[in-house]
């Protein structure tokens, strides 16, 4: 059975769904190109591009902007010798890249919110999920063994965190990507009692400082930051099982990748 590649966007988008601007849509490759093979990924980076021409793929899906901006700002990229290499390689290979953002996100769950909790293993302490936030009713437990659970669980090998370590918790909020920011976490953190806020990354003189200032006022709160790629990763890799499942003539792959920083 010949696979498009329109026919893979369709089954990644939903009728019901109306995003105006969105950062969506098919940045190299036609439409109606056969799919050899898919590569999913956080962002097709370098890497990952290489992976994926030595794996076969020539359809990427990517869940953030492939050069260095949200929007796909290319002014001032045109003379630029990394953007330019990346363009040459991608197009001497006949890739395809498809951006997969604003759609994972709009859906109820979120789409990559709920790859994060399933890979916690929190599934059934979902006490609400909201549209940029799920709040989990979890077993008591301390931050210290959170932190363990989560380093385990998604293959991290440090975890950013504020709060007593010994501190119990059972109310979390999971807050993915740039949702750390202190216009979002810091009411919901209020309003929905948590008394520990898991996310990607945000301002560091936002969130953090209202809970630094928390912990030392006596108040019963945490932080555990993951990082951008970490706290999405997760929804990606169950995208590319949801992808085999429905295309099991195409070889699928979820391909990952190694912390961005380094620790000196």
């Amino acid at each position: 059975m010949r696979i498009c590649i329109e026919d893979v966007i369709k089954t990644l988008t939903s009728p019901d769904i109306t995003i105006e601007n969105t950062v969506d849509g098919l940045e190299f490759g036609k439409p109606e190109e056969q799919v050899k093979g898919i590569a999913v990924a956080f962002l097709a980076t370098q890497d990952v591009i290489d992976e994926a021409v030595s794996f076969g793929a020539n359809l990427i899906i990517s869940h953030e902007g492939i050069f260095f901006s949200h929007r796909a700002n290319l002014q001032g990229l045109q003379s630029n010798r990394v953007y330019r290499q990346k363009c040459r390689i991608i197009e001497e290979n006949g890739l395809a890249i498809y951006r997969y953002h604003d759609h994972m996100h709009r859906y109820l769950p979120d789409a990559i919110t709920a790859g994060l909790v399933q890979s916690l293993g929190w599934q059934a302490c979902e006490a609400e999920n909201l549209p940029a936030a799920t709040i989990l009713s979890i077993p008591e437990m301390a931050l210290q063994d959170i932190i363990l659970r989560v380093k385990e669980r998604l293959g991290t090998q440090f975890i950013r965190y504020i709060g007593d370590l010994s501190m119990p918790c059972r109310r979390v909020g999971i807050f993915v990507g740039y949702r750390g920011h202190g216009e979002l976490a810091i009411p919901l953190a209020e309003e929905k009692n948590l008394d520990l806020l898991i996310y990607g990354e945000g301002p560091e003189w936002e969130t953090p400082e209202y809970v630094r200032d928390a912990v030392q006022q006596g108040k019963q709160k945490a932080l555990i930051v993951l990082g951008h790629a970490e706290s999405e990763v997760p929804g990606m890799r169950f995208l590319a099982e949801r992808l085999q499942g429905k295309f099991p003539e195409v070889r699928v792959r979820f391909i990952s990748q190694k912390h961005l920083f380094q620790i000196f």
